[in-house]
């Protein structure tokens, strides 16, 4: 029962994971075990520009972390090219042996909705990559428009691969990564996702990412890392108005095209046929 005063600690250096004993002033027995309180490690950030980002069908976009290209301004629908700007399905890839793992980001619209999470609508989500399985690491949640957060802390320093994921409902207009100061980070060494052979998918609020509470569990990101493939997400909730034109193509123009080939065929010689040309490039449409 004395007071803090009372006791002295009987190492003066001590380092991360010591246990320190403490011994009475006065010459008594051990009166207890505690743990130090680590200092806390500076943080160094860095312009997410300066690594790959992945999910997108080009990289020629008004923004880095928009999905839909700049030549689509315009002639996509309205609500279409609003969604486009969310940057679901979005991710970075990087590598560090940072101890930490910290995020400091603008929403470009501060989107916030009653059905879904902060974290899902406007937040960030890290994976680590493990024995080859990509890992569930920790989240950003959300501060407002702008938000700095330590996703993961008190991890062996250790070089790690790390994809994050962005925000599904909202765009990200900037984003920086932190790691311990002297920390590596550095570019990605592993190709997975693999990028060779991107897998396009196209829907609506579901497929966007609806409503899962942080980004990772988009069925879009859940297949990606399943299929170690890169998964481009075209999900626009509520504006996917493609499907007539698609079953158009599908079930009637096809079908067209392909009787357009055959009579071509019945005209002879090939290489000076420009029915049967037209009708080439009608079916690679």
């Amino acid at each position: 029962n004395r007071w803090a005063e009372d006791y002295r600690l009987e190492k003066t250096k001590v380092h991360k994971g010591d246990v320190l004993p403490v011994k009475m002033a006065n010459g008594g027995g051990w009166a207890a075990i505690i743990r130090p309180v680590v200092t806390k490690t500076n943080v160094v950030y860095t312009d997410a520009s300066a690594f790959p980002v992945y999910g997108k069908v080009s990289d020629a976009t008004d923004s880095r972390y928009e999905r839909l290209p700049s030549e689509l301004k315009g002639v996509s629908r309205d609500p279409v090219w609003y969604l486009g700007r969310h940057s679901a399905g979005l991710y970075i890839r990087f590598r560090s042996n940072s101890t930490s793992i910290h995020a400091r980001w603008e929403s470009t619209f501060n989107n916030t909705m009653t059905h879904m999470t902060d974290t899902g609508t406007k937040g960030l989500d890290l994976y680590a990559l493990v024995d080859g399985e990509w890992r569930h690491a920790g989240c950003a949640q959300p501060q407002g428009k702008k938000s700095e957060r330590t996703i993961i802390a008190n991890m062996d320093p250790i070089e790690r691969e790390y994809m994050l994921y962005l925000s599904l409902y909202d765009g990200v207009s900037s984003l920086e990564i932190g790691v311990d100061e002297g920390a590596i980070l550095a570019q990605p060494a592993v190709d997975s996702p693999r990028t060779d052979k991107p897998i396009v998918m196209y829907g609506t609020s579901i497929l966007q990412g609806g409503c899962a509470n942080r980004p990772g569990m988009a069925h879009t990101n859940i297949l990606s890392r399943r299929l170690d493939r890169e998964v481009i997400n075209l999900g626009f909730s509520g504006k996917s108005k493609l499907q007539e034109e698609y079953d158009y193509l599908k079930n009637v123009r096809r079908a067209e095209v392909k009787e357009q080939l055959k009579v071509a065929r019945s005209f002879g010689d090939l290489s000076e046929n420009s029915e049967y040309d037209e009708a080439r490039d009608q079916q690679a449409k």
